[in-house]
Order: C-alpha cells, then sequence, then structure tokens
C-alpha cells in the first residue's frame, strides 16, 4: 500500500525507467535502423542492377524515390488511423511487411516489380515513422525523450550506413549481387519484429480516448504515478486542426523544414557513386563510404548537440553551413578529387548531425491529439519532396550538368534556413520558460 501511495504522487512522467520503457527503446531505435537501411541500400543496389536491368536515367531515378513516394502515402494516411484507433498494432506488425517485401525483391525480374517492392517497402516506412516516434514519445519519461528520439535519428543514420557498407562488401557476388544486397534488409526488420511484439499503447492516447482503466493499467506496468492530466472529449484530430490559426505555425515549419533538410540529403545520398564519377572522383565507391561514415559520425555529435543547442539555433545554423557547403560545389569547376570528398565529407556530418532534430523537434511542435497526423504531414511532405528531387536528379544531370543539380539543393537549403529565422519556435525544454 506503501508503494502505491508513493506512485500516487509522483507523476507519470517522472517514472524510474523500467524494462518495458527499454522494450520499447529498443523497439523504436530498431525501427529506426531498419528504416534507414531500406533506403539506404537502394543506392549501391540500382548501380550495380542497372545493367541487368537495363536501367536508364528516368529507371534510376524511379528506383531511387520509389520508397520516398511509398514513404509519403504511409505516413499521410498513417497519421490520422493512428491518432483515432491508436497506435500499438501499427507499431507492432508493419515490420512483418518489410521483412516480406524485403524477401520479395530478391525475385524481381524487372525495374517494374522492383519498382512496385519499393513503392510497399515505402507505404511500410511511412508508418514507422510516424508511429515510431509518436509511441515512443509518449512511452517514455520526459526527461528522456528528447535524447531517445535523437537516438532514434541516429540509429536511422547507422541503418543508412551500414546498408551502404554492406553493399559495398557484397558487391562482387556476381550479377545477382544486387539482389542480395536487397533482400539483406529482412535481417534486422524480422529481428526488430519480434522485439515489438507486447508494447504497450500510449498512455497519453488511452487517456484522450477516456480510456482510464487501461491506461492505469500501461502506467502500472510502466513503474506506476500519477494518471496523465489531459483534456477528454477533444475534438477528433483532422487535417482542418494542424491549419487552424494555433497549430498552422508549427505545421507550416514541421512540414518546411524537414522537407529541406531531405531534398539535399537523399538527392546527394542515393546517387553519390554517379555524384562522385561526374565530379572525376576516380574511385567512387570508396568516396562514397568516406561520405556514410561521416553522416554516421555527426548523427553522433547531433545527439551529443541535441540538449545544448537551442532548436532554432541548431536549424538555422546547419542550414546554412549545408548552404555553403554545396554551394561551393556547385560553383568550383575542377576542385580536386580531394577537396571534393572532403566537402561532401563536412556535408554529410552537418546533415547528419541536423538529422537529431528531425524525429526531437517535429515531435515537440504539436500536441498528444494531432501529434500522429502532424509528424506524418511533415514526414509526407519531406518525403514528397525529397522523392521529386531524387527522381529528378540523374534526369538533371544527364540534361544540364552536375553544377545545376547540386545548385537545387542549396535553394532548398537556403529556403529551409530563411522559414526557421522567421517562423521556428523554440521547444528545447531547457530554453522553454
Amino acid at each position: 500500500m506503501q508503494n502505491v501511495d508513493i506512485a500516487s504522487t509522483r507523476s507519470f512522467d517522472e517514472s524510474p525507467v523500467r524494462p518495458l520503457h527499454i522494450k520499447a527503446a529498443i523497439g523504436g531505435v530498431g525501427g529506426q535502423f531498419c528504416d534507414g537501411y531500406v533506403l539506404g541500400i537502394i543506392g549501391i543496389a540500382i548501380s550495380l542492377a542497372t545493367t541487368p536491368l537495363g536501367l536508364d536515367a528516368l529507371s534510376l531515378g524511379l528506383l531511387g524515390g520509389a520508397a520516398l513516394i511509398g514513404l509519403f502515402l504511409g505516413s499521410l494516411l498513417t497519421g490520422p488511423i493512428a491518432d483515432r484507433f491508436g497506435r500499438k498494432h501499427i507499431y507492432r506488425w508493419n515490420m512483418a511487411l518489410f521483412c516480406l517485401v524485403s524477401v520479395a525483391q530478391f525475385f524481381a525480374q524487372n525495374a517494374e516489380q522492383l519498382l512496385v517492392l519499393r513503392l510497399l517497402l515505402g507505404f511500410a516506412l511511412g508508418s514507422d515513422f510516424v508511429v515510431g516516434v509518436s509511441l515512443v514519445a509518449e512511452l517514455v519519461p520526459r526527461r528522456f525523450r528528447g535524447p531517445l528520439l535523437a537516438l532514434m535519428a541516429v540509429a536511422w543514420t547507422l541503418g543508412f550506413t551500414v546498408s551502404y557498407i554492406i553493399g559495398y562488401l557484397m558487391q562482387s557476388m556476381g550479377n545477382d549481387a544486387w539482389r542480395w544486397i536487397l533482400f539483406s534488409s529482412a535481417v534486422p526488420s524480422l529481428l526488430v519484429l519480434l522485439v515489438r511484439q507486447g508494447t504497450p499503447e500510449s498512455p497519453l492516447w488511452l487517456m484522450k480516448k477516456g480510456r482510464e482503466g487501461e491506461a492505469r493499467e500501461v502506467i502500472d506496468r510502466l513503474g506506476g504515478g500519477d494518471l496523465p492530466r489531459v483534456e477528454k472529449g477533444v475534438a477528433k484530430a483532422s487535417w482542418s486542426q494542424l491549419f487552424s490559426r494555433q497549430h498552422r505555425r508549427n505545421t507550416l515549419v514541421g512540414a518546411v523544414f524537414y522537407t529541406c533538410q531531405v531534398i539535399p540529403y537523399f538527392a546527394m545520398s542515393t546517387f553519390i557513386p554517379r555524384i562522385f564519377s561526374a565530379l572525376k572522383v576516380e574511385d567512387s565507391y570508396t568516396g562514397g563510404l568516406v561520405y556514410n561514415i561521416f553522416l554516421l559520425a555527426g548523427s553522433v555529435v547531433g545527439l551529443m548537440l541535441i540538449n545544448l543547442l537551442t532548436r532554432r539555433a541548431f536549424l538555422i545554423g546547419t542550414f546554412t553551413i549545408n548552404a555553403i557547403a554545396l554551394f561551393v560545389l556547385a560553383t568550383w569547376s575542377g576542385m580536386p578529387a580531394v577537396y571534393v570528398v572532403g566537402v561532401f565529407a563536412v556535408f554529410a556530418f552537418v546533415m547528419a548531425g541536423s538529422g537529431v532534430l528531425e524525429f526531437a523537434y517535429t515531435s515537440e511542435l504539436f500536441p498528444t491529439e494531432l501529434r500522429a497526423s502532424g509528424v506524418g504531414l511533415s514526414v509526407a511532405a519531406s518525403r514528397i519532396g525529397a522523392a521529386s528531387c531524387t527522381f529528378l536528379l540523374p534526369v538533371v544531370m544527364e540534361r544540364f550538368g552536375t553544377s545545376v543539380a547540386i545548385g537545387t539543393c542549396v535553394a532548398a537549403l537556403v529556403i529551409g534556413a530563411v522559414v526557421c529565422l522567421f517562423w521556428a519556435p523554440e521547444t528545447n525544454p531547457r530554453y522553454v520558460r
């Protein structure tokens, strides 16, 4: 009885770390590793599949952007569903789709079949981005929320980097190397599927729905504490709420900053061997390996900085640095290969560092009842922008040159910096009073 009395005087957000918190954290972090792996693996795979599948610039663009288009649809549709019907079932089972489609890629006979499978993978990715971030943010104590969401971003970058390394090591497996490379994403997704079983529903979502008994059970499993105070009877989540006077600025900032970050990220990363070749870097695959290693290093540094800097300074500063780096690449013709790799390394380091904000900041922009919808809309906007640029990049490179293609990424970074300068709210708990 004494333990119950103590728990009843403690906020749910102040509960000690319990095994269920760790389970949720591993499931969320593991899911982001898989997401990054699935998106990163396509770059080297389609480079190797170009001859066996007879891919032209248009096909390369479609396959490079297919998962991002599917991700747009998955995140757009999953957000309102998760806000209305709950997070846990989607969270538990979307990795099954990951695993099945990853296996199916091995048997693709042409570009059209592979395109459909990449679209399906993207849909699963979109649902995981939305539900994984929302559920983990609502299960863990507040003091760990920002660092954990930032760790999820690091895991995404780790998956992206590991996929390139795996592809780099498997590229000598003959004409079917690209099949085995794509198949490899089934392994981590199966492991995460097993870890996620038994993860409970969000107690905050349950309280919003008036299901206090179920919320009490979940909170007791999470270490006890008072039931969270939420407004019950709030209007159902809808797109109109996101664009209401109260939320529209945050909705705009979430969609624009996320889009302007991922356009250069995916456009550059998906075709990094092709870009290095165009810029006269002889060993383009090794250059890509250096690029991906700096992506991982940058994400780790970003995790260390997430709670030290204001969100605004982090956003505006990284947008500015990367715009300058890519501007140098776009305008300095004949740059020595070692300088090209060096500038790309700076870009990768800073871009990955700022990537931790895609999880922490986006989640902080929206209240519980709109979080999945708001995150979903932000992810959807970012992925349609990234998919468009990823699709167009090889076409633009072929018709107008590499400098013009890189210049479009510079424009996206400048727009992101300006929007954040004028409208981005500060959400870091250390700096919000």
